[in-house]
């Protein structure tokens, strides 16, 4: 195939912006500081902390489920669990971005849940807005069915800086 002079000059051009513009910065970011050692979130003061020994390396705003006061109780109520839990597992194609896993429910919380002949629940995650929060994110600052939501940019540090086994406490 032969190019037109103008045609050359086209992709030589297009070629030129592609190799300027901004490359989309990766989901998959790397840390290599000291290791988060727990987690601590505070449901009342919206944070969620990120913890190595006695130093907090990183603080982040948070949203809540839409129920957001009180202990989850059963699944659909819309709250966040309280408690000791830790860090379960990553979700790198979860819906809302990125998701880091929380070990909700144990013995105690299924307990609790069939006293009210319901079931417990699950998928309890650390997660970026996604679409569905990107809609309703701002505004509603409590809007997950009983996650703790971050923003996209922020749940890529976290996903980075997490292993699984890491200790989350969650306070009222």
């Amino acid at each position: 195939m032969i190019l037109t002079r103008r045609a050359a000059i086209a992709l030589v051009g297009a070629a030129g912006v592609a190799a300027c513009s901004k490359p989309k910065p990766s989901r998959f970011k790397t840390y290599d500081g000291p290791p988060v050692t727990q987690i601590v979130v505070k449901k009342g003061e919206r944070r969620l902390h990120l913890i190595s020994g006695k130093t907090v390396l990183k603080s982040y705003d948070i949203g809540l489920g839409n129920q957001p006061i009180g202990h989850k109780m059963f699944e659909g109520d819309g709250k966040t669990p309280e408690g000791a839990y830790f860090i379960d597992r990553f979700n790198p194609r979860s819906q809302y971005h990125l998701s880091v896993g929380i070990s909700y429910p144990d013995q105690d919380d299924v307990a609790r849940a069939l006293t009210y002949a319901r079931p417990p629940g699950g998928d309890i995650f650390i997660h970026g807005r996604g679409p569905e929060g990107n809609v309703k994110a701002p505004k509603l600052r409590d809007w997950t069915a009983g996650c703790i939501a971050v923003t996209d940019e922020e749940i890529e540090e976290i996903y980075a800086m997490l292993t699984t086994g890491v200790p989350v406490f969650i306070y009222p």
